[in-house]
């Protein structure tokens, strides 16, 4: 395993078949490994792995920012791909207060519905954000939680 602040010579591109190769300093490759992050929701640009397919840690990187060109590109692809967690940036309604309830939102990629199993399907995250779960798996996450228009807050309000 190699540690990005021991100046690895390792290299990342994508194969035709859209699969992350990883070339070592050794000139071995390993096809289809996996970014995983240590911290996906609390600093998800700090401490991730590049993962073989075996499950082997192939390289720590302390800070995407800290990889180069074409490489960082080619994780935050990758990444972008895997998680799917839509931002919710304002409450439209819910269709009541007890659970489950189907809450009507607003995402930074779109309006949605979703069903509110319970109200423990709502974790508090660091500083005023939120990552709720609706009852399909998928996860959404409120970045301020008071950021968020009167309405909004007023509404969420009743849940926490």
């Amino acid at each position: 395993m190699e540690h990005l602040n021991d100046k690895p010579a390792w290299t990342l591109a994508r194969n035709p078949m859209g699969r992350l190769v990883w070339t070592g300093a050794d000139g071995i490759e390993q096809v289809g490994v996996v970014p995983v992050r240590a911290f996906p929701l609390g600093a998800p640009d700090e401490g991730l792995s590049l993962v073989s397919p075996d499950g082997h840690e192939l390289v720590w990187i302390d800070s995407l920012d800290a990889v180069a060109e074409p490489a960082r590109a080619l994780i935050a692809e990758e990444l972008a791909l895997r998680e799917f967690v839509p931002e919710i940036v304002r409450l439209v309604g819910v269709s009541t207060f007890s659970t489950p309830s189907t809450w009507t939102v607003e995402t930074d990629r779109g309006a949605t519905t979703f069903v509110l199993k319970a109200e423990e399907d709502i974790r508090r995250l660091t500083g005023s954000a939120l990552l709720i779960a609706s009852a399909h798996g998928i996860a959404f996450r409120i970045h301020d939680r008071f950021g968020l228009d009167r309405a909004s807050r007023r509404l969420l309000e009743r849940f926490l």
